[in-house]
């Protein structure tokens, strides 16, 4: 299905959104080292890129998608940014949560279009989950203690001028005052480490409490995530793959007390057929796996970045 806007539903009103259902594909490694691959894109200190200086500050989101590095255009054709932003319903002047907004990709997207008038808070995981991973190292754990003043040094490092606010906070110890303050959270590729590791922590319960009461009645909560075919044996498709069944997630918003509004196929992607040897990071841009291996790295490349289920929910006012 074509992708659907959902601005009207915004002012009230629920959309049917597209169906997706999709199965998926290939080769498990090992869960542990893809995981470290995604953590390490998520908590690497990331320089200021030569061109951020000169990204528009304001304007129009096309214009701003144009700036970006070329490097970050070139995943457009599989991350889709603004048919994604333009079916989640985010525009100039909102207060905007970033689950895991690590270096940043969606981060430099999303200041500049959110405005003078807008807020972009970035929020990483609970403390606490970091040293499940069991692969980072004590200086990376301490780092997590003071990962807030980090990351905002960095953010607002890669504009002259950042129009939108920027400010952020853990999983696990919101802030009284983004209290009932935000009109939009976004979950890009955020949720499968936090549902992995669910029952030793209640992370993903946690998460969505969070974001509920940081949430304006009537806010609403887009998700992009990594998806599992529905038949996956559940013991795989618990996010230590990567991927995360539909139903699943549905289920746990739901179950937090947000209403599903809709979903589209904006981001499915038919290649990617995954089984239950395989982990999402043996794709693109991971190529988890594959490093000595030139032909399995061209068969990875070949299927492309995971299919991904695109979901839109609301609290309710």
């Amino acid at each position: 299905m074509s992708n659907i806007s959902l601005r009207p539903m915004i002012a009230g009103l629920l959309l049917a959104g597209a169906v997706i259902s999709l199965s998926a594909c290939q080769s498990k490694e090992s869960a542990e080292a893809g995981s470290a691959a995604d953590v390490a894109q998520t908590t690497q200190t990331t320089a200021k890129t030569a061109s951020s200086g000169d990204m528009p500050q304001s304007g129009s989101l096309a214009a701003i998608l144009a700036a970006q590095p070329a490097a970050v255009q070139a995943r457009y054709a599989a991350r889709h940014p603004a048919e994604t932003l333009d079916f989640f319903g985010i525009e100039p002047g909102m207060n905007v949560l970033e689950a895991l907004p690590g270096g940043g990709w969606y981060t430099k997207i999303l200041v500049p279009y959110l405005g003078s008038e807008g807020m972009l808070v970035g929020v990483d995981y609970d403390q606490a989950l970091f040293p499940l991973f069991g692969f980072m190292s004590a200086e990376q754990l301490k780092a997590k203690e003071t990962w807030v003043d980090t990351w905002l040094a960095d953010a607002r490092s890669w504009f002259n001028k950042p129009v939108a606010s920027i400010d952020a906070f853990q999983f696990g110890a919101l802030p009284e005052r983004f209290e009932g303050e935000l009109d939009a959270a976004l979950f890009i590729r955020a949720l499968h480490n936090m549902a992995r590791f669910e029952e030793e922590g209640g992370f993903l319960t946690a998460s969505l409490m969070d974001t509920k009461a940081a949430l304006k009645p009537g806010g609403i909560v887009g998700v992009v995530q990594h998806m599992a075919p529905e038949d996956a044996a559940d013991d795989w498709a618990d996010g230590s793959a990567g991927y995360l069944k539909k139903s699943f997630v549905i289920g746990e918003f739901e179950a937090a007390g947000f209403e599903f509004v809709g979903e589209s196929d904006i981001n499915v992607n038919p290649m990617d057929q995954p089984t239950g040897d395989d982990i999402v990071w043996r794709l693109p841009p991971t190529l988890s796996g594959s490093a000595d291996d030139p032909q399995r790295a061209a068969e990875m490349s070949a299927i492309g970045e995971s299919s991904r289920m695109t979901l839109l929910f609301r609290k309710p006012e």
